[in-house]
């Protein structure tokens, strides 16, 4: 059956801006990594050592790229989460650490925005974490920057600031598992592929939003992206 017989409308396909260019990155599927700095391990109740990491996923779909980020029903506690993201332009199984970073087509910041109190009780109860983690609006993407241009980074000053304040400070070098041990790690367990996006983790210093509040946050080298929560 060709797209045109399809028996409802086909979605429109997600697509990424590009840092000063018309182009646009097309989204495939979107991996997040938990628990990636042990300062954050920590502050999540976690272990900080180096155990194999895990990982979850958000919907291609909630990736936003405008700048409102509306508050989610069902949850009074929503917290952010800054991260260096990472979109491949080529995929495979059981990728090698010495080669993972050909993969990569470049980087961008992304804010993995939870319903923390929901997480909490699926947490207790053993359950999934879609409904904290996968919610619509939940992961605002900057506009993208090509290793071409940018290079590999694997050091760099990260930050969020609410209203001003600043909530999170970190360094890319601080992450548990760095970018070719994620694409690594994450290739035995899928198949990665073409439009795939890659939430890298979060520094310590989550903590909760609220309607009106505006988020900036920030990667040395790479750019800054800005919501507000309404």
């Amino acid at each position: 059956m060709s797209i045109a017989e399809t028996v409802i409308p086909a979605p429109q396909p997600v697509v990424l801006p590009i840092a000063g260019e018309t182009g646009t990155f097309p989204v495939r599927r979107v991996y997040c990594v938990g628990q990636n700095y042990a300062d954050h391990a920590i502050e999540m109740g976690g272990d900080p050592t180096r155990n194999p990491p895990f990982f979850f996923q958000k919907n291609p779909d909630n990736l936003l790229s405008s700048g409102e980020v509306p508050y989610p029903p069902l949850s009074s506690d929503v917290h952010h989460e800054v991260e260096c993201v990472m979109v491949l332009k080529e995929g495979g199984a059981n990728i090698p650490v010495e080669t993972a970073l050909d993969h990569v087509w470049g980087y961008g910041i992304g804010i993995d925005f939870t319903r923390r109190d929901l997480q909490a009780v699926a947490k207790k109860a053993g359950r999934p974490w879609e409904a904290a983690k996968a919610f619509e609006f939940s992961a605002p993407v900057s506009p993208l920057v090509s290793a071409e241009k940018l290079g590999h980074p694997s050091s760099g000053a990260i930050w969020l600031k609410v209203n001003g304040e600043t909530r999170q400070s970190g360094n890319l070098d601080q992450m548990i598992w760095k970018a070719p041990e994620i694409i690594a790690e994450l290739s035995k367990l899928f198949t990665l592929a073409p439009g795939d996006v890659i939430f890298t983790g979060t520094p310590a210093g989550v903590s909760a939003v609220e309607k009106g509040d505006r988020v900036e946050c920030g990667i040395e080298g790479i750019g800054t992206l800005s919501v507000t929560i309404v």
